[in-house]
């Protein structure tokens, strides 16, 4: 693994230091090869789009379809800049409305967390930078993810997560080292990509979603539950290339009044209502 990583590293940290304008014209010429010869999960993403927009024309699915595939490749180059990005333009770059309400409201008494759910809609790594923000310091943060086969391309990954001193947490252990961060003491915002499909014998709870019975994953609010944390549901935008409003909104501080898996349901309406505005920005 080793071998492979830092050859792998140092080009894409080379890749990295070009102007993001530079890295946006390679984007768009890749992007006619990806949609016009690899097709890359081309026939999976006409059907998801035809069986979440039955009401659209033919012509409109394929206009989103050819808008995803442009995106995806900026997220490829998005992905390499944040290998070199400095702190200053990344804040330029990114910004979390009701994010200082968050980081009070974790340092409060009685309160050691607050979860804020997200989806695998605009640029969701970036949101590791939030370390970055804060009116009186560094905010403390952490976020889920799932390990990846590849090692090199994991470690890469969790480098790049942890760049700007947000603490990285593998979603097989996450209850255990949330309960055990409490136990310490430590308190943070976590972040949760909930929009992931849950394995065959982890499914607790279904939702009509994008006009699909879609099995969810309850994780967040089983989590936040057990550790009292305040939820929030990130309210995601992509102002233009580049750029990106992440504002914190809060659900509740009390998430055990709240029946099981209404708080999941609240998260898929949100996220459908995201990806409604702008489709092309998720991740199909």
């Amino acid at each position: 693994m080793t071998i492979l990583y830092f050859p792998l590293y140092a080009l894409l940290w080379l890749l990295s230091r070009l102007p993001m304008g530079v890295l946006y014209a390679i984007s768009d010429l890749f992007f006619l090869p990806v949609f016009y010869l690899i097709r890359y999960r081309r026939k999976l993403v006409q059907r998801q789009l035809a069986d979440s927009f039955p009401e659209k024309t033919d012509a409109e699915r394929r206009q989103i379809e050819k808008r995803f595939y442009h995106f995806l490749c900026d997220l490829v180059v998005e992905y390499i800049k944040f290998i070199s990005i400095t702190p200053e333009e990344m804040k330029r770059r990114v910004q979390f409305p009701g994010l200082d309400k968050a980081a009070q409201m974790a340092e409060a008494d009685g309160k050691s967390f607050c979860f804020f759910y997200l989806g695998h809609y605009c640029n969701w790594e970036w949101v590791s930078s939030i370390p970055l923000w804060g009116e009186h310091g560094r905010v403390p943060s952490a976020q889920l993810y799932r390990p990846l086969k590849n090692k090199a391309f994991d470690r890469l990954f969790l480098d790049l997560r942890q760049r700007f001193g947000s603490k990285s947490i593998s979603k097989y252990e996450a209850l255990r080292q949330i309960l055990k961060m409490k136990a310490e003491g430590v308190r943070s915002i976590v972040g949760f990509v909930s929009d992931q499909s849950p394995l065959p014998n982890s499914i607790h709870e279904w939702a009509e979603f994008l006009h699909q019975d879609t099995p969810v994953f309850t994780g967040t609010e089983r989590i936040a539950k057990k550790v009292g944390a305040a939820i929030y549901i990130a309210d995601v935008q992509r102002v233009r290339r580049g750029y990106y409003h992440m504002r914190l909104h809060l659900v509740t501080e009390e998430p055990a009044k709240y029946p099981d898996y209404e708080l999941t349901q609240l998260y898929m309406t949100k996220l459908e209502q995201m990806i409604r505005r702008q489709p092309h920005l998720w991740l199909w």
